[in-house]
């Protein structure tokens, strides 16, 4: 797919009785260009929250971008977290993603060109998330993406998958409390079982009203 970009937002609410607190709740968010944990020939590369931002601080980061082992390759990213009274935003992005992983057991090289995701507490309870995603390599996406929106990467034995492609990953708590976590693209290797397994993230964006405090109770 080339030259297009999707987009899709969410609202998630979580209804709590107003009560009075002698700490009122305060929202937190954070956010990450992206991440990688892979087990590979025997082989664990990791590279943790790529220019990680927290509404606490740091308010903004940055990654270059380089080699995660010969797993992928993370291109620029950057993130911004802030507080304004009751609203935490966060926004993250990033650019040039390459991994030619699944080509050592005949699937595609994945790339991914541009991609961004982003979260904001609401001043009634909730979060709402929303993602971008520009040129694609390997798996085709449709124009509009809805939560969750899953693609397989078929070639494993016996029918298995070679990985699952996630788009606009969208995780909130049972039962609901108006947090979630939004990740743009989410790879999850051999999700089945095979010679490799571990997931990769590509931007990432977290938001909670009530992160600090808790959802006030009755």
């Amino acid at each position: 797919m080339r030259g297009r970009i999707l987009l899709v937002t969410g609202v998630f609410l979580a209804t709590a009785p107003a009560v009075a607190h002698a700490d009122p709740p305060t929202s937190t968010g954070w956010g990450s260009a992206g991440s990688l944990d892979v087990l590979v020939d025997h082989e664990h590369v990791v590279t943790g929250e790529l220019a990680r931002c927290d509404a606490d601080g740091p308010a903004s980061a940055r990654t270059p971008g380089g080699a995660a082992g010969d797993v992928a390759v993370f291109g620029f990213g950057g993130t911004t977290c802030e507080r304004k009274g009751p609203v935490a935003d966060v926004k993250t992005g990033g650019q040039r993603f390459e991994s030619d992983l699944l080509t050592r057991y005949g699937g595609p090289e994945l790339k991914v060109r541009t991609y961004s995701v982003g979260c904001a507490t609401t001043t009634d309870s909730g979060s709402t998330g929303s993602m971008s995603i520009g040129e694609v390599s390997g798996f085709t996406v449709p124009s509009s993406i809805p939560a969750n929106y899953r693609v397989t990467i078929p070639g494993g034995a016996a029918g298995t998958a070679l990985a699952t492609i996630t788009l606009n990953e969208t995780v909130t708590p049972q039962p609901a409390d108006g947090s979630l976590v939004t990740h743009a693209v989410h790879v999850k290797l051999f999700p089945q079982g095979g010679p490799a397994s571990g997931d990769i993230y590509l931007g990432t964006a977290a938001c909670n009203p009530y992160g600090k405090g808790g959802v006030p109770q009755q």
